[in-house]
C-alpha cells in the first residue's frame, strides 16, 4: 500500500463507521498474472496496523469467477455482448483520445461485423476479448462530493471490454457483480472512476433479475432512482506528487512499508490523510476513531481540487 491507499481506505471506514454502516473488504485479485503472493496478507496487516478494521471474511475475486459466468451469460442472452477483434493499435489509429485524459471510444468496428463473419472468425480462432453493446443512452447520478454527473454512454464511454482475451474478467464487470452480491450500498474512490460508476451503474440495471426485461431508448435519461438502486457515490480528489505526477507503487518514499520501517507512526499517516481529505487544519498524529466525531464531506466539497503529497511532511 501507499499513502493513495490509505488515502482511500481511511475515507471508506469513515464514511462507514460514521454511518453506523459495514465496512467490506474486497481483494481484487482478478489479473491473476500480476498478482504478488502474499499481497492480500499485506494489505490486511497495513489496515490493522493502521487502526482501520472491516467486517466479515474478504472476499477474493479470484474465486468469483462462476458469479462472472452467470452476468456474462446474461449479457450474451440479451444481444449486448459481442467478439472484438481489433487489435490495440487499430483501436488507437480509429479514435481520438477524449477529453484530455487519454481515454479512448471504442469506434464500434466490430459491432458492425454481420453473424455471419463473426461466426467465420471465431471458427478460424481469430483472438478476440468480448465487449458489451452500450445504448445510446445518459446515466446520471449524484456524487458526494462532484455533485450532479451526466455521462453519454455512447459518445463518452463507448462499448466496453468485460472479458479480455486471455479469459480474464474486466475490473467493470467484476466490481459490478460483486457490490451487487455483497450488497454495497456506499462506494469511495478516486475521482478518475467517475466515467467508470456511470458505466457500472448501467450494467448493474442490465444484469439484475428485476430488470431483465428493460429496454433502453435512444436519448433515455437513466438515473439511479430508476433500476440502479440506492447506492451513494463519493469520489475522492487525486493524489499527485511533488512533481505532478499521480502517486504510483514506484514511489518508494511513499510507500507504507517503507515509512513503517522508519519508525513512522500509523497516526502520524492517519493525521496526514485526514489533512488530505480536509478533515483536520494540518498534518498530525491522529486516530481514525478521532475522527468520527462531526465527520464531514463538507469541507472536501467545497475544494475538491487533487492534493499533492509532500513526503517530507510524513517524517
Amino acid at each position: 500500500m501507499h499513502i493513495g491507499n490509505v488515502y482511500a481506505a481511511l475515507a471508506a471506514w469513515l464514511s462507514a463507521r460514521s454511518a453506523g454502516g459495514r465496512l467490506l473488504l474486497r481483494i481484487e485479485d482478478i489479473d491473476t498474472p500480476r498478482v504478488r503472493p502474499d499481497a492480500d496478507r499485506w494489505i490486511m496487516d497495513d489496515l490493522t496496523w493502521l487502526g482501520l478494521d472491516w467486517d466479515g471474511e474478504p472476499v477474493y475475486q479470484s474465486q468469483r469467477g462462476e458469479s462472472y459466468d452467470q452476468a456474462l451469460a446474461v449479457l450474451r442472452e440479451r444481444g449486448l455482448l459481442y467478439p472484438c477483434f481489433c487489435s490495440r493499435a487499430e483501436i488507437r489509429a480509429a479514435s481520438a483520445p477524449q477529453e484530455g485524459d487519454g481515454y479512448v471510444i471504442y469506434p464500434g468496428t466490430c459491432s458492425r461485423l454481420d453473424d455471419s463473419e463473426r461466426e467465420a472468425r471465431l471458427i478460424e480462432g481469430r483472438r478476440h476479448l468480448w465487449r458489451v453493446r452500450v445504448p445510446d443512452a445518459i446515466v446520471g447520478f449524484d456524487d458526494v462530493i462532484f455533485g450532479k454527473r451526466d455521462y453519454d454512454l455512447a459518445r463518452r464511454i463507448g462499448d466496453t471490454v468485460l472479458r479480455r482475451s486471455d479469459g480474464l474478467y474486466s475490473y467493470q464487470l467484476a466490481v459490478t457483480v460483486d457490490d451487487l452480491a455483497m450488497g454495497v450500498n456506499d462506494v469511495v474512490r478516486g475521482r478518475d472512476l467517475l466515467r467508470s460508476t456511470a458505466l457500472q451503474l448501467w450494467i448493474r440495471s442490465v444484469v439484475t433479475p428485476e430488470d431483465a426485461d428493460k429496454t433502453h431508448n435512444s436519448g433515455d435519461i437513466l438515473r439511479r432512482n430508476e433500476g440502479f438502486g440506492a447506492v451513494r457515490f463519493t469520489h475522492l480528489p487525486l493524489i499527485d506528487d511533488p512533481h505532478g505526477r499521480r502517486l504510483a507503487k514506484r514511489d518508494r518514499a511513499l510507500d507504507l512499508g517503507a515509512l513503517r520501517e522508519e519508525g513512522v507512526s500509523a497516526e502520524t499517516i492517519i493525521g496526514y490523510c485526514a489533512w488530505l481529505l480536509s478533515l483536520v487544519p494540518e498534518p498530525g498524529p491522529v486516530a481514525p476513531t478521532d475522527l468520527l466525531e462531526g465527520f464531514s464531506w463538507d469541507a472536501l466539497r467545497a475544494d475538491h481540487a487533487d492534493r499533492v503529497c509532500d513526503p517530507d511532511l510524513l517524517r
